[in-house]
């Protein structure tokens, strides 16, 4: 079993990036920009699946699943941006704004196959409040299991 430190008392980097949301917020940035410029809609091979799932769930119609999923792609922006942004949390809204615009636009001008929509920046917006929410949530929950365990 690998040991937790180094011989000089360091810990081992990938301790450190692991703890860092910094490396989590560049690797989501990657995997972001190759979801939202792929040349194709990302979904298209899951079209009978998708089909499959609206026949089953008609209330889940494909516009109300892929409004969705926007949401979802957005959360780890709002979480991470939380904590990389501690004295400058007013910021996190405003950066994912500009990055679904700046995505939505790249689309529009590069991408021919991929339809661009004021409805994926509503809910692109949406997931990272989500995000933010959450960090919240969790960092509530570590101050106070923090307080009582101190307490």
């Amino acid at each position: 079993m690998a040991t937790e430190h180094r011989p000089d008392g360091q810990k081992p980097l990938w301790r450190i990036a692991m703890a860092d949301p910094r490396a989590w917020l560049s690797a989501y940035a990657i995997v972001l920009a190759l979801v939202a410029f792929w040349p194709v809609p990302v979904d298209s091979g899951a079209g009978p699946f998708l089909r499959a799932v609206t026949r089953a769930f008609p209330l889940l119609t494909y516009p109300r699943i892929e409004f969705a999923a926007n949401i979802v792609m957005f959360v780890p922006l709002g979480f991470l941006l939380t904590f990389v942004l501690r004295g400058e949390r007013w910021m996190v809204l405003p950066i994912a704004f500009v990055t679904t615009v700046a995505i939505e636009t790249g689309q529009a001008i590069a991408l021919a196959a991929r339809t661009p929509s004021v409805l994926d920046i509503i809910a692109n917006t949406a997931g990272a409040c989500v995000g933010m929410l959450l960090a919240a949530g969790a960092e509530l929950i570590v101050r106070s299991r923090a307080t009582r365990d101190t307490g």
